[in-house]
This record gives C-alpha cells, sequence and structure tokens, in this order.
C-alpha cells in the first residue's frame, strides 16, 4: 500500500469500499500539489481550514494536527473514509469534524481547499455558500487532475469569488488560485424541480443528484414495470437518487414498509424533501449508507435498484456489483432483486452468478429490467 508523504504527515490511506487488491490509490498528484503549496505559503497553527470534496480524507487527515480542519462533501464513502483513515493513522476521531453537503460549515475560514468535483452544480453550491464565510485575507485554491479540471471550474470560481489565476501543471495537475473580493450574495439555483405525470409527483433535486433536470432514461424505462400489489413487503430502494423509485413503488402499493439509502448526502436530504410531499407522515427510512452494508440479513423482501457505472470520475461494475452481492444478503429466501440497466453492461449474466432465478421483466432498445430471484 503507497503511503502518502507531504510535508504534513505520512500516511496510510485506504479508499471506501475497500477491494481486495486495490488497484487505486486514496489519494493523487493534486493531492499532493495542493499540500505543499501550502507548506510554501505558510499555515498558521490557529488557521481555520475548511477542505471539500476531499475523495477519501487524504487532504484533512494530512491538516489535522497542522490546523482546525473542517472537511465537508457529499460522499458517505468519502466520509467513512476520512474516519478510518484517521484512526489508521492514529489521530482522534474528532481531530477534523465533518460536515455533509446537504448542511453548511460554519466560518470564517482563513483557508479553503477545494477538490474539483465531478458534478460542477455540487461546486457551485459550494461556492455560493462561502459568501461571508471567509476571514479576511482568506486564501481559496481549488485543485484538480488537468484531465478531470473542465474550463468551467475557474467561472465559477471567478463568479463568486474572485479573480482567478492558475498553476503551472505538475504531474498532470493543476491549482486554481482565487482570490476573494466583496460580492453580493447570490440567490442559489438550488435545489431544482421537476414535475412527473405518472406518477403525478414534484421532485426536488439538491445540487449533486444525478440528473437533477429531469428524469433519467434508465428510470423512465423503469417506472411502468414497478411490481404493484405486493401487501406488506419490506422494500429498499438501493441507491435512491432523489427517492423516485422508492417513491412511486410506495404510492402504488400502500401497505409497503420502505427504506430508501444512497451514499450521497444530498440524495438522501432531495429523498427526504420527496417523500414528504408525496407522501406526507407516511413511515419510512431513508439514510445515508453504504449501499445496504448495515441492513440485517435476510430483513427485505425486495430490492429495487439502477445500479451506478462510475465513483466519482472511476468507471466500472465494482459499485454495481457490490450491491447485488448487499442485496442478495438482504433479501429474505424468495426475495427479490428489480434492476434497470444498460444492455451491453451484462447484467443478466452477473447476477445468475449469484442468484437461483434471472428473469427479464421487459426491455427497450437501451434498457433491460430484471427480477433476480434469492
Amino acid at each position: 500500500m503507497p503511503i502518502f508523504t507531504s510535508a504534513f504527515a505520512q500516511l496510510d490511506l485506504i479508499r471506501q469500499p475497500e477491494q481486495a487488491n486495490e488497484p487505486l490509490q486514496a489519494f493523487d498528484a493534486a493531492d499532493e500539489y495542493l499540500l505543499a503549496h501550502v507548506q510554501q505559503q505558510g499555515l498558521a497553527a490557529n488557521s481555520r481550514v475548511l477542505v471539500l470534496n476531499d475523495g477519501f480524507g487524504a487532504l484533512a487527515t494530512s491538516l489535522a494536527t497542522h490546523a482546525t480542519v473542517v472537511s465537508s462533501g457529499d460522499s458517505h464513502l468519502g466520509h467513512l473514509a476520512l474516519q478510518k483513515n484517521l484512526a489508521r493513522n492514529g489521530l482522534a476521531a474528532d481531530s477534523v469534524q465533518f460536515v455533509p453537503a446537504s448542511a453548511v460549515a460554519s466560518g470564517p475560514f482563513d483557508w479553503v481547499l477545494i477538490r474539483v468535483p465531478k458534478t460542477l452544480a455540487l461546486l457551485e453550491e459550494q461556492l455560493i455558500r462561502l459568501h461571508s464565510q471567509l476571514a479576511p485575507g482568506a486564501r481559496v485554491v481549488a485543485a484538480g487532475m488537468i484531465k478531470h479540471l473542465p474550463r468551467a471550474a475557474g467561472d465559477l470560481l471567478e463568479q463568486y469569488i474572485g479573480p482567478v489565476q492558475a498553476s503551472l501543471a505538475e504531474k498532470k495537475a493543476r491549482l486554481l488560485f482565487a482570490t476573494p473580493e466583496d460580492k453580493p450574495a447570490a440567490s442559489s439555483p438550488y435545489p431544482s424541480r421537476y414535475r412527473l405525470e405518472q406518477p403525478r409527483i414534484e421532485l426536488r433535486n439538491h445540487a449533486n443528484v444525478f440528473c437533477r433536470e429531469g428524469l433519467d432514461i434508465g428510470t423512465r424505462a423503469f417506472l411502468p414495470h414497478l411490481p404493484k400489489s405486493l401487501g406488506e413487503r419490506r422494500v429498499a430502494d438501493l441507491g435512491c437518487g432523489n427517492g423516485v423509485l422508492g417513491i412511486a413503488y410506495a404510492l402504488a402499493n400502500p401497505e409497503a414498509q420502505l427504506t430508501l439509502v444512497d451514499e450521497s448526502y444530498m440524495a438522501v436530504q432531495s429523498a427526504q424533501e420527496n417523500w414528504q410531499a408525496a407522501l406526507g407522515e407516511r413511515p419510512v427510512e431513508i439514510r445515508a449508507g453504504d449501499g445496504l452494508a448495515d441492513q440485517p440479513a435476510d430483513s427485505l423482501d425486495l430490492v429495487l435498484c439502477n445500479p451506478p457505472f462510475h465513483q466519482q470520475q472511476v468507471v466500472g461494475d465494482f459499485l454495481a456489483w457490490r450491491m447485488f452481492t448487499q442485496a442478495k444478503a438482504a433479501l429474505v429466501r424468495g426475495g427479490e432483486l428489480w434492476i434497470v440497466g444498460n444492455r451491453h453492461l451484462g447484467y443478466h449474466a452477473k447476477l445468475k452468478r449469484l442468484f437461483r432465478g434471472v428473469e427479464q421483466v421487459a426491455a427497450t432498445p437501451k434498457f433491460v429490467i430484471l427480477k433476480a430471484i434469492k
């Protein structure tokens, strides 16, 4: 396991979720470049540092003993990685304060260190929230690997913070330095909203929700085929996003007991608000989590899932496969996992390796809806 070395610490770091023979590191050259810049500029011991979107905690863990560090991001897995990496390196759990992206970190901050996220709407919302949170003379520095650093990120920094200067490239990473200016408070365009005709509901979507401007085409293909009239089933919407699958199922199955889980705090916030709007005080469990890792075995009758095929910028079926194995463990014998997926991903073959039976419920030119029986 590579050691992450900076002027502030030498750290043994892991990613989340953990894989055997993990091929990827929990840090990259952009983390190294950012910390080298902070060290070069000097970090006073009484500094308050806000770290945004810190992948697996490399930045916050490095700075934990050198300043007062607040870490904020939208990933429950990222939060879990931060907790585990603090412990692995002998640091107290409270040496870094974590604030989920569904809440607002409280300044003033002397430094704001930003890993530019994949979803620029999340960056925009975070920059809007920095208004009046910066201490006099605060430094705001964003970082990313050049291939993941769009020009629009600099435009957002300039719009909401102040003039931006880019660094030279180093190990294929770049820094963006924003000089704070007095600007009027901006009103956030988030959450966005859109309406569905069937079921007839309005959905609110906070900044980092997948397909926040409209229903994604996989879910659109799935909705007409959700099972109905199944009575008091215990049902989970796994990777629930804004909650649309779980809400639609609940509306069609008034006696069902629903659990909605997502690793995005903003998705959970959106799902909670959407459930309340569509179903009022009907009991439900909506939580941020590592999929169904915390779900008791044999505790569900049905799992609905539109699985992701990427984690941050890393594309692959690892997370989907993990969701399938978690669903199998959580389901009772005879329980069912229903998924929608792109035809080319070959989920049918993967599910056959885990489940007793796999059936195709429906198909479109691009998607298949599959039912796997434990």
